[in-house]
């Protein structure tokens, strides 16, 4: 799965990329030059850390989601046509998108419109992304018209974009439509902008970190309950410093700055959520390991995600509760209790169950 780091220029999504990937120093690509930065963000997990620590073993692998920072594009009247084509071109193949709006202050880095406000930038680039879907349809709506005959795909096809452009016209996301599984499938097709899920980080600097009050905040708000788009509101350049100091110091910054939990942890896992994914976990002397599925996988095809041989020969699932687990401290305690199941393959997986797959090729 893909996550792309999207925003008008000079917004530090850079410096986000450097914070989820752990890279000490990536390439700006203010103004939309060079190739998009491309790295592995780990979704931090107390789960796996505790379970490390209980069996000990001789790898540990947490979940991993695909960042990539895409180059900005400017809302200046001069170069804004070359700057949005390149974005919209790199967004396309992102399964799901983090908006990194701007409400630091800085001299030496001046924002392209000259003054923060992250409610008219989100709009700028949300407007971007409806308007790339809608010139989509008609466009597709032309060649089908165009062609020597139109069948009934075609006209079950262009009744489809017709109700997604009007729907569009009104200003709302085709991630937001009411749509038949079957309809849901033609729309993915077409990879619409609108349609992937977006996530929202304001960047902002510790004094307003610290108020949490910047240029029309709660304007910012109402777009963002309207369009259904999580918000979250982080210091990117305090949370990088934060995340390369040692542990003990790293604790006693938090603990000063009142910071219950890394915004690395707190993005990692909020963009996890956004993309409908959850964990099950393997465990051992060799491993522990938390596996990605979509929310809703069935235990034979979250079998397949270790080897399709497991998926193939598939007899059971052997699955305890994470909760049980912790709290009782030893798989031996959490049997003598009866929480130890055995499942067949149509058992949905939950986020944290601990499975091991019987299986015989």
């Amino acid at each position: 799965m893909k996550i792309g780091l999207i925003g008008l220029n000079q917004t530090g999504k850079t410096t986000l990329f450097n914070l989820l990937t752990g890279k000490e120093e990536s390439e700006n690509l203010s103004g939309g030059k060079g190739s998009a930065n491309i790295g592995s963000c780990i979704v931090p997990d107390e789960r796996i850390d505790f379970l490390s620590d209980l069996y000990k073993p001789k790898k540990t692998t947490y979940a991993k989601i695909e960042i990539t920072d895409i180059a900005g594009f400017s809302v200046s009247e001069d170069n804004r046509s070359s700057g949005a084509s390149r974005f919209l071109n790199d967004v396309r193949p992102c399964d799901a998108l983090v908006h990194v709006l701007r409400a630091f202050e800085s001299d030496l880095v001046v924002h392209d419109s000259g003054s923060l406000d992250p409610a008219r930038d989100l709009e700028a680039v949300e407007t971007e992304m409806l308007f790339a879907d809608l010139e989509m349809i008609e466009k597709r709506i032309g060649r089908i018209n165009a062609g020597k005959k139109i069948t009934k795909e075609h006209e079950v096809e262009l009744a489809l974009l017709k109700r997604c452009f009007d729907w569009l016209e009104n200003g709302s996301s085709i991630l937001d439509m009411e749509l038949s599984e079957q309809e849901r499938i033609y729309t993915r097709g077409y990879a619409f902008l609108t349609e992937k899920p977006r996530l929202v980080v304001v960047n902002m600097d510790e004094a307003t970190w610290d108020s949490k009050i910047y240029p029309n905040h709660e304007a910012l708000k109402d777009i963002c309950a309207k369009l259904n788009i999580p918000l979250l509101e982080l210091c990117v350049d305090m949370e990088l410093e934060i995340s390369r100091l040692p542990y003990d110091d790293m604790q006693i910054f938090m603990e000063d700055m009142g910071i219950t939990e890394p915004g690395l942890a707190t993005l990692a896992q909020a963009a996890y959520t956004l993309m409908g994914l959850i964990s099950f976990i393997t465990v051992g002397e060799d491993e522990v390991r938390a596996w990605t599925i979509e929310n809703g996988l069935i235990a034979r095809s979250a079998a397949g995600k270790i080897h399709t041989d497991i998926e193939r020969g598939f007899i059971r699932a052997e699955v305890v509760k994470y909760a049980d687990l912790y709290e009782l401290g030893s798989m031996p305690k959490v049997k003598d209790k009866g929480l130890f199941r055995l499942e067949g393959k149509e058992y949905i997986v939950n986020d944290g169950d601990i499975i091991n797959f019987r299986f015989n090729v």
